[in-house]
């Protein structure tokens, strides 16, 4: 007997094999998803992470080792966090003196929330200082 066509036993073969593809592609498919839109919202973090830096660098009044910290307005920066930095003096010149140049380091951390989880991104910048002179009474300062 000579009969054409396939046995219920090999149709169920058949869907389960491309149950299982289906199942494999579709998950493919959302951990691409959930990458690139990880990616997207570390890369908004590190644009704002830059301007907030290039912020600091030009401002000359920071004060030395006081945490300054800040948060971002969500309908702004598109993202649910904030940012922390740090002036420190990263090397001392030989003779500390008013007028002298030093080398200051701003450390600055940008954090948002993605989820339940808390991410963050570093950076690290150096600028040239003066050393400031001293302010007298008679300069505007207080007595």
């Amino acid at each position: 007997m000579n009969r054409r066509g396939f046995t219920l036993l090999e149709m169920l073969v058949a869907s389960v094999i491309m149950g299982v593809a289906v199942v494999a592609l579709l998950a493919n498919v959302s951990t691409s998803l959930r990458n690139g839109a990880r990616a997207a919202e570390y890369d908004r973090a590190a644009l704002i992470a830059r301007r907030t830096m290039d912020e600091l660098l030009l401002d000359a009044s920071l004060p030395y080792d006081l945490p300054l910290e800040g948060k971002f307005d969500r309908a702004r920066a598109g993202l649910d966090g904030g940012w922390r930095a740090r002036l420190t003096r990263f090397e001392n010149p030989p003779r500390l003196a008013p007028g002298a140049s030093l080398l200051e380091r701003i450390e600055l951390e940008v954090w948002w929330s993605s989820g339940a989880r808390r991410r963050s991104v570093s950076l690290e910048a150096f600028r040239r200082g003066v050393i400031p002179a001293p302010v007298t009474a008679g300069e505007g300062g207080t007595p």
